[in-house]
């Protein structure tokens, strides 16, 4: 599996970077490749167009309903529903996008659109997390939930290896969390945890809503994670300070979420 940064700002799009957007892909034994994106936050349709051509995404992971993980779900719908293709509508008006996410994602995607509760949404097809595996091509995606002030999920993903296609490997996002069992349970083992860290130790004191990087370090460390890339630093955020703080609890190898930046596993 590939993991391209299109997005990593936390709670709005930043100025050198747009908020919460992931897209993951990985072929298949035919050598086709499946496109899953994970969230899709306010800013992050620009830099998708200039990564994929938004109709070659096969579906749509979102971990919560705040803005910084859904609000350009609207830019992508405009382009499904009006990108002529060969003059044309896009082939997903024909076979509808799925996205998946809490419930009600689909409701208020559409209000934040401005449509009205009679209109069809007929370029996406919205399903809630319901506990069973995802399947996307050749990748599973688990969504775990976690402890946020909305109802919020960790989502896991199981393909195969880009080195090689014969071993699976996982990649956890940990969407918005405070630490708790849950993201620990879904980070169990994965070869990458991308995990947020937006809040800071002394600086940050509200519990349930974020981690720091102290307890995201915590939650790789617990969960056995191979391997982290820290997300979600707010513009006002040194991410220096939050790498510090993430190699105080956690051994492996850190990095730092930047747009485009493509991490193989």
């Amino acid at each position: 599996m590939r993991l391209t940064i299109v997005g990593c700002t936390g709670s709005m799009a930043g100025p050198e970077a747009a908020a919460s957007s992931y897209l993951l892909e990985a072929d298949d034994a035919d050598g086709r490749t499946w496109r899953v994106l994970l969230d899709c936050g306010s800013g992050a349709f620009g830099p998708l167009q200039a990564l994929v051509d938004p109709t070659t995404i096969d579906a749509v992971g979102v971990t919560h309903m705040h803005p910084d993980h859904f609000a350009d779900l609207c830019g992508l719908y405009v382009y499904l529903r009006y990108h002529p293709t060969d003059g044309t509508t896009a082939r997903q008006c024909e076979r509808p996008l799925e996205v998946r996410g809490p419930e009600g994602a689909g409701a208020k995607v559409a209000a934040t659109f401005g449509m009205a509760p009679e209109e069809d949404f007929d370029c996406m097809s919205f399903s809630g997390w319901d506990g069973d595996p995802w399947q996307v091509g050749p990748m599973r995606v688990e969504a775990f939930r976690v402890e946020h002030p909305v109802e919020a999920y960790a989502l896991r993903v199981t393909g195969p290896s880009d080195e090689d296609p014969s071993r699976e490997v996982s990649v956890v996002y940990s969407g918005d969390t405070d630490e708790c069992d849950g993201i620990v349970e879904a980070a169990r083992d994965a070869d990458l945890l991308l995990v947020e860290a937006a809040f800071l130790e002394g600086r940050d004191e509200p519990r349930g809503i974020h981690l720091t990087g102290v307890r995201a370090g915590r939650v790789a460390t617990r969960a056995g994670a191979r391997r982290v890339v820290l997300t979600h630093l707010q513009p006002w955020t040194d991410p220096v300070r939050a790498v510090a703080e993430a190699t105080t609890t956690y051994a492996g190898p850190i990095d730092l979420a930047r747009p485009r930046a493509v991490h193989v596993v």
